[in-house]
């Protein structure tokens, strides 16, 4: 794979340029990643337009040789981060406005900046980096890619070992084993599985419910493998289903065929989040979709860009975002269908290889 970074470290250098800042605190640990490959829990980075500066602790020591190396000038601190930024801010000339992640800061610690901080002038800023990771380069969308196909492998195992009488953990624990076997080395969330009426809930937790035959059972999980993530979403029925259950997952089929293949780079979020909606409303089921078509997928398992009602801003050229419409109906179950697609110059591309179509399980 080719080393991005320093490419990815100029981009924001012009951004800082562009804010009117002299440096950038890096407070998200997944904008850390972006920019320096460290996969480790405690860091902070003040990108100048001169160097990259890393703090972090002893335990990090070796980790930062061997995913960091030389792009960075690195920094174990004995005491806490922050002091270490102090002391480096004391050695650094020529930086006087100093932009923070006003999303990722917490509270005792924008603190900081005003008590110790004093040196610098500080000035908020929103989405230097991530604008930066909306764009997906080959290597990441192969990486994507990958953990769908973890995710997706994971599933079909999975199935065949369903049955009535299981309860929803059950199941979570085989998929969530059958995900490590794959080569998952983590979960970017709680996996969600909802059987019968609890379907109806968009962002279930498995609970102790023992699935019955004819119920629906929704499938919500993903991948994690090098720091990129998948979100995988599919509804299968326990037995055989009924009429009334092929007709409401056939208009999520369809709603998830069309906005996947339509979705491009360059539409609004609220045209994007249209292309599914619409179907669904014209098929009198509008009130029972209330979540929005999707979001961008990457490091986290929500970035940019978003597919909502209300959003004006363009999908970005070489997001990857999710495509995951839904019908809910309290009472009786909910039928959701979700895919990764990536925003490639050709045209959307879909990363997540699972049939689509209805499957009677068990």
């Amino acid at each position: 794979m080719a080393d991005r970074r320093p490419a990815r470290i100029a981009a924001l250098r012009d951004a800082l340029t562009a804010a009117h800042i002299d440096a950038l605190v890096l407070t998200s640990l997944p904008n850390v990643r972006y920019l320096t490959g460290f996969s480790g829990t405690s860091a902070l980075v003040l990108v100048t337009q001169r160097d990259v500066h890393f703090i972090t602790d002893f335990r990090y020591d070796q980790q930062i040789k061997e995913e960091v190396g030389d792009i960075v000038v690195s920094r174990i601190e004995t005491q806490s981060l922050w002091t270490g930024l102090w002391n480096l801010g004391a050695t650094l000339s020529g930086v006087e406005v100093v932009g923070f992640e006003s999303a990722h800061l917490l509270h005792r610690d924008f603190q900081r900046l005003l008590t110790d901080g004093t040196r610098w002038q500080w000035r908020p800023q929103v989405n230097l980096v991530e604008a930066l990771r909306e764009t997906k380069d080959a290597d990441e969308v192969a990486l994507i890619r990958q953990a769908g196909a973890m995710a997706t492998n994971a599933l079909k195992k999975t199935l065949r070992e369903v049955r009535a009488g299981m309860t929803e953990l059950n199941v979570a624990g085989i998929l969530e084993h059958a995900l490590r076997d794959e080569g998952a080395e983590d979960f970017p969330f709680a996996t969600i599985v909802a059987s019968g009426p609890r379907a109806a809930l968009p962002h279930a937790r498995a609970s102790s419910r023992v699935i019955q035959r004819g119920d629906l059972l929704l499938l919500d999980f993903g991948a994690q493998y090098k720091g990129y993530c998948s979100d995988v979403t599919r509804t299968v029925v326990v037995g055989r289903a009924t009429s009334e259950q092929k007709e409401i997952y056939e208009i999520v089929r369809q709603a998830n065929a069309v906005a996947s293949q339509s979705v491009r780079a360059g539409m609004k979020g609220q045209d994007a989040d249209g292309l599914a909606r619409r179907y669904i409303e014209e098929r009198g089921y509008g009130d029972a979709f209330g979540h929005s078509l999707g979001h961008g997928l990457g490091l986290e398992v929500h970035e940019a860009p978003r597919l909502a009602k209300t959003v004006e801003a363009p999908l970005g050229a070489g997001a990857v975002v999710t495509i995951e419409p839904g019908i809910y109906k309290v009472g009786w179950g909910g039928v959701r269908i979700e895919d990764d697609v990536h925003l490639a110059s050709s045209g959307p591309e879909i990363l997540t290889d699972f049939p689509r179509e209805l499957l009677e399980v068990a």
